[in-house]
């Protein structure tokens, strides 16, 4: 038997030696974690934080202590094992992997229940939104920032990939200034994820007009905005966008509103009975919440006056639905009773009679 033969087995051996022990203390570590979690699971009883981080962070806790065991077994081997180098990489990266994935499930858990908690389903609840828009918003952009911090410690474990890295940055600055270039859209979305959350000009479902659409913010994600158009469309928005163009938000800090409603009429029209329609129709509207009910001529044209009716209601919806009502009421009021003053044209019959022919007997 040659050196090189009694080497391969005194390795084998060796390996042998260190599976054995690497599962003895997996399976030790996985039943001590059962016990542990067992007693968790008694003292989360009366906690909801602790039941929700507990379900959610259910897997990653059962990955870890077995991973932790096999990295101190496999970092006690003797150097000289072959291969040794390379199942003690994997072993880290894994590590770095399933401690990254707690993490981001543990935070992932903790902005769930803060939601939950806060439910959006109340028109206008304002600080419901408001709490439930932050904690999606920095819940997304934490869970990012640590995937990328793992990632980037998992590449760092390379000696290899950190040199080449490390090459093309200190070479003329050309890598850095692609990579800078490249990285540009996520690092600004996720800087304007964090702005958006923090400042809330937006929440979810709040009332928006983004680019002459009309419609309510449905989704916050990690990198853009999912607006609900009134017609059932979806409009998709970079979250860097918001942070760059005026728009306007109708629930801002209430979902009341006021809106308009333009009638033109002749000037023979008495205003009283389109006052006194005006204010039968709102009291009779489920959709009118009592604050505003108001007629008034607003501009005088060659050929008749402008009338405007502002109503109120309790959001945006409810304005329309109301603008349709007091219009359709107020047309019909104006044709059943005054048909005649519906706006015409006027023309001076003296001013044309000397344009006729005349006629000769």
């Amino acid at each position: 038997m040659t050196a090189l033969e009694n080497l391969w087995l005194h390795d084998q051996s060796q390996w042998l030696h260190v599976g054995v022990i690497g599962l003895v203390l997996a399976l030790s570590a996985s039943l001590v974690f059962r016990g542990v979690d067992a007693l968790l699971t008694r003292a989360a009883t009366g906690s909801d934080l602790l039941q929700k981080v507990r379900q959610t962070t259910r897997a990653p806790l059962n990955a870890l202590p077995p991973l932790l065991a096999l990295e101190l077994v496999i970092f006690s081997a003797p150097d000289q094992l072959i291969g040794v180098s390379v199942v003690r990489q994997v072993c880290t990266v894994a590590l770095i992997f399933c401690t990254t994935w707690l993490l981001t499930r543990t935070v992932s858990a903790m902005g769930d229940l803060m939601s939950s908690r806060q439910p959006a389903g109340a028109v206008d609840s304002v600080a419901s939104r408001r709490l439930m828009t932050q904690t999606r918003v920095i819940t997304r952009s934490a869970t990012s920032i640590l995937s990328l911090i793992g990632i980037a410690m998992a590449l760092m474990t390379f000696p290899d990939v950190r040199h080449i890295g490390a090459s093309l940055l200190a070479s003329a600055g050309l890598a850095g200034i692609v990579a800078g270039l490249a990285a540009r859209p996520l690092l600004g979305n996720l800087i304007a994820g964090l702005q958006i959350g923090l400042t809330q000009p937006i929440r979810l479902e709040d009332v928006v007009i983004v680019e002459g659409e009309w419609g309510w913010v449905e989704e916050i994600n990690g990198t853009y905005v999912v607006v609900r158009l009134w017609d059932q469309r979806r409009m998709v928005v970079p979250l860097e966008w918001w942070t760059q163009h005026p728009f306007q938000n109708w629930s801002r800090s209430s979902s009341a509103i006021i809106g308009s409603v333009f009638l033109w009429v002749d000037y023979r029209m008495p205003l009283q009975p389109l006052r006194d329609e005006l204010q039968r129709s709102c009291q009779a509207s489920n959709n009118w919440d009592g604050r505003v009910c108001l007629l008034q001529v607003t501009e005088a044209g060659e050929h008749a006056m402008q009338l405007r009716c502002l109503v109120s209601s309790g959001d945006s919806p409810k304005n329309w639905d109301l603008r349709c009502e007091v219009r359709e009421q107020l047309l019909a009021c104006i044709q059943k009773g005054y048909p005649q003053y519906l706006p015409r044209l006027r023309a001076d019959w003296d001013k044309i009679r000397p344009l006729a022919p005349e006629r000769h007997a």
